[in-house]
């Protein structure tokens, strides 16, 4: 499990706002904007009111958030999907992905009710970006295939901090 930096009064302002609500769940921030704000939230797998909550890295970042909106709107998700059904080494990878995935989950809770879904679609196919980039951006290069890609695809502003506040 990548280690989670807590996250601070300042930090849960933030997420409110990027969130346009109350963060549920957090178990900590888990990647930060090269702004310095959180951009990956790690999240509790039980909310406080019991609900099972299998996205345990939830993409909090507004550049991120819009530019993943925009691969999933030009059919990103859907090639991937197929080249999951053609390509064993990246089926591989994406199982490899999930396997992480799971594990980092449960090393913050057991919950009996999502044991072995992960999110994102994986380990089949893919049903969401912003899932999978988040994980690739909590976990670092070489987890996540596919969010590696699709953080590949999303271009270098990753390494450039925020040019306006966004939020």
């Amino acid at each position: 499990m990548p280690p989670y930096e807590p996250a601070s009064a300042d930090d849960v302002a933030v997420l409110a706002a990027q969130l346009g609500r109350a963060p549920r769940g957090i178990a900590g921030i888990a990647w930060r904007c090269p702004c310095g704000k959180p951009g990956v939230v790690a999240t509790e797998p039980r909310l406080s009111d019991g609900t099972p909550f299998p996205t345990t890295y939830y993409l909090t970042c507004p550049r991120a958030v819009a530019g993943c909106s925009t691969l999933e709107a030009q059919g990103v998700m859907a090639q991937m999907t197929a080249r999951l059904a053609e390509d064993a080494s990246l089926a591989e990878g994406h199982a490899r992905a999930h396997e992480a995935y799971l594990a980092d989950r449960a090393a913050l809770g057991d919950v009996p009710e999502i044991a072995g879904t992960s999110a994102g679609g994986m380990p089949t196919r893919v049903k969401c970006l912003h899932v999978l980039v988040g994980h690739a951006l909590a976990a670092g290069r070489g987890v996540n295939p596919l969010g590696d890609e699709a953080l590949d695809a999303l271009g270098a502003f990753w390494t450039n901090p925020c040019l306006e506040d966004p939020a």
